[in-house]
Order: structure tokens, then sequence, then C-alpha cells
């Protein structure tokens, strides 16, 4: 469904976004662009929390439709599609650092990934400018 088709009862902002980027998924496929440098579909599917084909195929075309992602053919392999974002998938940036950062502080689990957060806590514009330049 394209976006200025779906109905959104509410102007509020918070429920807009929810709409674009608001379930697990998506936004996971977004840190694996962003965050490891992912760009296909066979890359996707080796995420560690393991997303099924049908709604990886779901997500990525929701993606593109909603303008976050592109895809384009792989110039090495035409068989195959290269997913990056695009600017309005790039400003998504600061949104997945205050989830890192929120997360971070929170998540007390002893296989909690803190990694990504002392790079954002050494330098956050740099660390924000990587995101937004992949």
């Amino acid at each position: 469904m394209k976006p200025e088709t779906r109905k959104r009862p509410s102007g509020c902002p918070i429920a807009f976004g929810l709409d674009i980027f608001g379930d697990r998924w998506t936004l996971l496929i977004i840190r694996e662009i962003m965050l490891r440098g992912k760009r296909t579909y066979s890359e996707f599917l080796q995420a560690e929390e393991g997303i099924a084909t049908n709604i990886l195929v779901d997500r990525l075309k929701q993606l593109e439709s909603d303008g976050i992602v592109e895809k384009s053919r792989d110039p090495e392999n035409r068989r195959s599609f290269l997913y990056t974002l695009t600017q309005k998938g790039r400003d998504l940036a600061p949104i997945l650092l205050e989830i890192i950062i929120w997360s971070g502080t929170h998540d007390d689990r002893p296989n909690a990934s803190h990694d990504v957060l002392d790079k954002i806590r050494h330098d956050r514009k740099a660390f924000e400018a990587q995101l937004r330049s992949v």
C-alpha cells in the first residue's frame, strides 16, 4: 500500500512515525544497513534475530514504498539487488542513536551489547555522521 493512500486517523507525529518504522523488523533492517553495512537480501537473512523470509520481503517492499530504502541491481551480480538508505532513511540516524543510548542505559542483561553505546558516548557527532553517510 502506498504511504499516501494509508488511512491515518490521527495527525499525531508519533503515530505517523510508528506507521512507517514502528515494528521490530523494520528498525532491525535499517540497523543492518546503517550499523552493519548490509545491503542484500541474503545478508539481511543472516541477522542474529532470524527474520523469516516472508517478513523480510514484506518489510523491504514497505521500506521501498515509504521512500526509506532504494532497491537497485547489484552491478556485480545482476540477479541480486542492493538496498541502500535514501536521505529519508539516513534521517533516522538520530532515532537509532537514541534507542541505542536508552537501551544501553537500561538493558542489564548479561549478554547486552554496549560496544556501540561506548562509541556513541565517545564521539556522538562523528558516529551520527558515519551513520548518515551509509
